[in-house]
């Protein structure tokens, strides 16, 4: 237990850094003059003393493959090639989600250089489904000569055996079966023949590694490709949007599509950051929990094709547009996601939070949201999570897994052996359709099959912690360092810290549940901190009434920008009486 506490204020036992990563974060201090919290992070992350260097400054030359290890990337390539030099007509599939829709506009950007606007297509989620399906596959067919199947299709052998009229080739990264499906090319890091090593690749970075094996083919012709590194922006929505693990290639992609993000070039994303009010430089977080919830809005209860026609809009005033009313969607989707978690909460409580399975189900559920809901529930029990939606006898449904636990191989299983209607996705997350009778009995098998992975002895959602930190010392500086490690997210968590022995200096509400605050080390050293949500558990009204008091605050630091200056922050996670 880290600072002693077991069970914090929001029911969690803290755990700080290991004897081992505290020995490895002391050396990488010693042998690279870098400050020990930062060396904390990097011990964590696993990085040794020879790595430090590229480690912090991920190149995609140093960390990129050559494309043409993935099987029939060279031959995807060579498909989309001929088919734009000899302006043939190009359709292109695409998922409803931010990685399909970034997919698709990653294709319109290659497409231009050529002077060819391709026909997007994007199933409605309520209609039509997840992936391809044969009516839309065969209209697509009569008018198309080449058909793209991008974050879909891997598994959709039925929809592609239907087409006879038309070339199709297949850019995706869900888990593939053993037979593949008829096209001409299957480019899929998680095809049954593939090494694995680029298995963490979201289908942005799928496509992005096809067009790049592309851009070279036409350099050995003769030919001047257009430049990808600027549409890099969208391969790093994607990879944080889809929860990507960040390593390898997936963190310069991340790392260098921030960059080109902050030129403010795509028009689309302009739009969007403006009407979320982003006044400062673009990070992960923002991808994560600002942009990409709004371009996924259109997929879940909206129009589907919005987020893909906003990301590769060429018209400033289109693109506004399609911003504005995404971001209302994204409004009516909270709304709606508020009533299911509710009722998904309350039915997964009194089913149990101890099994290897958290799941629920009832009519009417919009599955537009049962993805979100699963990841609540996920979060709140560190255990995997399905919710599934019944319209009548046909119940569609989300799930979300937890690190180490293969939640797509599990739900493809029940596909296979006929448990359910059809299933599939990856580790982290799946997707499962299924009759009402099948339900019980599926979920009992997944339940077992997941118990068999581990899931069942997972305790409760521990709050891991770098190291200890002083307000005096959380600067500007600090954490302009804690950034080069980054950047964030899945599989590798932001730099998280503890104040120990801290007094609540000053205290107030704002907006609807969130907290303000200023801690103090009880001397001249002060820090500004801000507890989102605050009022939504025991954690706001125990801060909001600590005045004066001591209290261990563990939070993330970040820069707080107003009226042109910048400030450390500290966003609190958790607290506990010193």
């Amino acid at each position: 237990m880290f600072l002693g506490v077991e069970h914090s204020l929001t029911g969690r036992r803290w755990l700080g850094p290991t004897a081992i990563v505290e020995r490895q974060a002391l050396n990488l201090n010693q042998q690279n003059n870098l400050p020990l919290p930062l060396c904390n992070v990097l011990a964590r992350l696993g990085v040794t003393v020879e790595e430090v260097e590229s480690f912090l400054n991920p190149t995609l030359r140093a960390t990129m493959s050559d494309p043409k290890l993935l099987k029939d990337c060279s031959l995807a390539a060579q498909i989309i090639i001929e088919a734009a030099e000899n302006t043939k007509a190009i359709a292109i599939f695409a998922d409803y989600d931010v990685d399909g829709g970034a997919s698709a506009a990653l294709i319109f950007d290659f497409l231009a250089h050529f002077h060819i606007k391709p026909t997007l297509y994007v199933p409605d989620r309520i209609d039509e489904g997840y992936g391809p399906n044969s009516e839309a596959m065969r209209a697509l067919a009569t008018s198309h000569d080449l058909i793209i199947c991008v974050d879909c299709g891997i598994a959709s052998h039925d929809a592609l055996a239907s087409v006879t009229d038309a070339d199709v080739i297949v850019l995706d990264h869900h888990l593939g079966a053993e037979t593949l499906p008829p096209a001409k090319a299957v480019v899929n890091p998680n095809r049954q023949d593939e090494t694995g090593d680029l298995a963490h690749l979201c289908a942005a970075g799928v496509v992005f590694l096809v067009l790049i094996e592309a851009a070279r083919l036409m350099r050995e012709k003769g030919k001047n490709p257009p430049n990808l590194l600027d549409s890099l922006d969208l391969v790093a929505l994607a990879t944080i949007a889809d929860v990507a693990p960040l390593v390898g290639i997936n963190r310069a992609f991340v790392r260098q599509g921030l960059k080109v993000m902050g030129q403010r070039k795509r028009l689309g994303l302009n739009a969007l950051s403006d009407i979320a009010q982003l006044d400062t430089a673009p990070s992960a977080y923002h991808l994560g929990y600002v942009l990409g919830p709004r371009i996924n809005a259109g997929g879940r209860i909206g129009e589907a094709d919005l987020g893909a026609r906003l990301l590769s809009s060429v018209d400033p005033h289109e693109a506004a547009a399609m911003a504005d009313k995404l971001d209302q969607l994204n409004s009516e989707r909270r709304a709606v996601e508020a009533t299911v978690r509710l009722a998904a909460f309350e039915q997964a409580e009194a089913r149990g939070l101890d099994q290897p399975l958290i799941w629920a189900s009832d009519d009417g559920w919009h599955p537009g949201v049962v993805g979100i809901v699963a990841s609540r529930l996920k979060e709140k029990t560190n255990r995997p999570a399905v919710v599934i939606g019944f319209d009548g006898d046909i119940g569609k449904g989300s799930g979300r897994s937890v690190s180490g636990i293969d939640l797509g191989a599990a739900i493809q299983r029940l596909a296979r052996d006929g448990d359910i209607e059809k299933g599939g996705g990856h580790k982290m997350a799946a997707g499962l359709s299924l009759s009402r009778m099948q339900l019980e009995p599926a979920m009992e098998k997944l339940n077992n099959l997941l118990k068999s992975q581990g899931a069942g002895s997972l305790g409760p959602a521990d709050l891991r912690i770098d190291g200890i930190l002083m307000p005096g010392g959380a600067t500007l500086e600090l954490i302009e360092h804690l950034g080069r490690a980054g950047p964030y997210g899945a599989n590798a968590s932001a730099p998280r810290f503890a104040f120990p022995d801290c007094t609540i200096a000053f205290a107030k509400p704002v907006g609807e549940s969130h907290l303000k605050l200023t801690i103090s080390d009880g001397f001249e050293n002060k820090l500004d901190a801000i507890c989102f949500g605050a009022f939504d558990s025991p954690l706001g009204a125990a801060l909001n009434e600590a005045k004066g008091t001591k209290m261990h605050i563990v939070g993330r630091l970040e820069v707080n920008t107003w009226g042109g200056r910048s400030r450390p922050q500290m966003r609190i996670e958790d607290a506990n009486p010193a």
